[in-house]
């Protein structure tokens, strides 16, 4: 592992952008403030003027979290609870679709669960395609099917989509050893393998998404979408937060 700066990244052509719900609302709350969400839409609109192709995949815990019904006492079963959390990502979608299109993008909202009246059907090879006109292409649902977080289908999509890179946008400046909040002393890494972060039990996503991505050497880049720019900067290859890969430069 490395803390320090090491050598740019290169600009991509595709990302796969991961938004958590978090990104819908202010630090703390729920629902969403269409505040923060014209906040990152902008961000986001710069970054699909880069040139880069965009896919979204979004949370929806800024709504509703699946895990919160599947207490004992809950009469709400487990999958069901996964199916309303995945609703919820389809409701952050159209938000932030609505804020895309009044900035001029051409969007799709592609959702895992058939929706006709609000969203596409999600198939791989009409996603590649509205990708390859320039269209910011929203991701909702996850995978469709139960006990499967955002995480992992972000993961997913963003092999079978064959993106350059997995980007994890987060409220913090990347990957730390520690809390940071907890600890001062916590330090920031610049670059980490897989392995590190399966060792460490780092909560950088969870651990089947990681292993997806370790498996087929997607890279993944976590940064601190709440810095203006960051967004452009991580697409464009600048260094920011913390990249995970197979391989990790020792530093000098």
């Amino acid at each position: 592992m490395s803390t320090g700066q090491g050598t740019s990244l290169r600009r991509y052509q595709r990302v796969l952008l991961k938004l958590s719900g978090g990104a819908f609302v202010h630090a703390g709350e729920r629902g969403i403030s269409m505040v923060e969400v014209d906040a990152i839409a902008r961000q986001i609109e710069r970054a699909a003027q880069s040139g880069v192709q965009l896919a979204i995949v979004i949370g929806g815990g800024n709504i509703l979290r699946g895990a919160q019904f599947t207490a004992a006492s809950s009469s709400v079963q487990e999958a069901t609870a996964h199916y309303m959390g995945m609703l919820a990502t389809v409701i952050n979608g159209l938000a932030l679709q609505d804020a895309l299109e009044s900035l001029g993008c051409q969007t799709r909202l592609s959702s895992a669960i058939r929706m006709d009246g609000v969203a596409e059907p999600y198939i791989r090879r009409r996603v590649r395609r509205h990708l390859e006109k320039g269209r910011i292409v929203i991701l909702a649902c996850g995978t469709g099917s139960p006990f499967v977080t955002t995480d992992t289908a972000a993961a997913q999509r963003a092999l079978e989509l064959e993106a350059d890179i997995l980007l994890k946008a987060t409220r913090v400046d990347g990957v730390y050893s520690d809390d940071p909040e907890k600890n001062p002393h916590a330090v920031l890494y610049s670059e980490l393998s897989y392995q590190a972060v399966r060792e460490q039990n780092l909560r950088v996503m969870d651990p089947t998404a990681i292993a997806h991505c370790m498996e087929h050497d997607m890279p993944i880049l976590v940064f601190n979408y709440r810095r203006e720019g960051n967004i452009v900067r991580a697409v464009q290859g600048e260094r920011v937060g913390t990249l995970i890969c197979s391989q990790v430069p020792v530093p000098r």
